[in-house]
């Protein structure tokens, strides 16, 4: 079978070998976030719907999943907002009643938890991985640039009816801007939030690869450290690069090896990879990552978006 809403297995730092489902088309998000390094939101939407056929996406899981590959897990993520796809609750129960070995995670910018239905639909994951940038309206709409209908104490008071419902693991992902998510007033509104949350982990996070503008640069050690002191809250670690993703059973040499020849021939950017590998572009964005922490590849931002170019 030929997969269209599923990809890698991919190796990821924090959940280890994963098999990914994409259920919305490319950047369709109810946010615009300026740190995506998928590139601007084409459609800024609030509306839930089957975006693409929830059928196809469980025969393409019944197929994969008849070999009982070894994963880590089955994660919800892609590049765009899952929760938007009206079937993932179907989705998630279907995993769960037909292949109950696999664990289910959930990534998602966590706006649409203020719905009751949007809440039900995850009930039966493993792992819930929500973001949350700011916990004021300005920062909010500065970093992550929501579509007109979103309000951030809403967001707030869906993610504490999340974890008041939801018996499984929620992993809170901060992702931090210098000089302007990671001021005293800012990083006091985010540990009030927190502490209603109640996460079971806060993950804090920052850039790795350039994103939709060019003015923002990666927090650095002790910025990053500095947030943690901040908060002070339990379970609050830096999500730090894996030593290296070539020891990791999904990781194919042997593609990393095509994407560096191909980038020695002519500049590419993540979209004109995966075209020609025929591959999701989160699964080449994993590739881009060990090559430029490898120093064998460097990034150029052009009019078009950000080429990667052999060093």
């Amino acid at each position: 079978m030929n997969y269209h809403h599923l990809f890698g297995p991919v190796p990821s730092r924090r959940l280890g070998v994963s098999l990914g489902i994409d259920l919305v088309p490319h950047k369709t998000c109810n946010l615009n976030c300026i740190y995506c390094e998928c590139g601007p939101t084409t459609d800024l939407t609030l509306e839930r719907r089957e975006y693409v056929p929830t059928d196809r996406v469980l025969a393409e899981l019944d197929d994969f999943l008849e070999g009982k590959p070894a994963l880590d897990y089955i994660t919800f993520s892609g590049s765009g907002e899952p929760t938007l796809h009206a079937g993932i609750g179907t989705i998630i129960r279907h995993i769960r009643t037909h292949h109950p070995a696999y664990r289910i995670a959930v990534l998602t910018n966590g706006c649409l938890f203020f719905e009751k239905d949007v809440r039900d639909d995850v009930r039966d994951a493993d792992v819930i991985i929500p973001s949350l940038d700011a916990a004021t309206a300005r920062t909010f709409r500065r970093i992550d640039r929501p579509h007109r209908g979103l309000a951030i104490d809403d967001i707030i008071s869906g993610l504490v009816s999340l974890r008041e419902e939801f018996s499984g693991a929620i992993w809170l992902e901060v992702f931090i801007i210098p000089g302007i998510n990671d001021t005293d007033e800012e990083l006091a509104a985010l540990k009030r939030a927190i502490e209603r949350i109640r996460p079971d982990k806060i993950q804090i996070n920052t850039l790795d690869r350039p994103g939709v503008v060019d003015w923002i640069r990666p927090a650095t050690a002790a910025e990053m450290a500095h947030v943690v002191a901040s908060l002070h809250v339990p379970g609050v670690h830096i999500i730090g690069r894996p030593a290296s993703r070539t020891g990791i059973a999904s990781f194919s040499g042997d593609l990393r090896a095509a994407i560096l020849q191909t980038l020695r021939r002519r500049p590419c950017t993540v979209d004109d990879l995966a075209k020609v590998f025929g591959l999701h572009p989160n699964e080449i964005n994993k590739y881009i990552q060990v090559l430029v922490e490898e120093g064998a590849i460097q990034e150029k931002r052009e009019e078009r978006g950000i080429f990667f170019v052999a060093t």
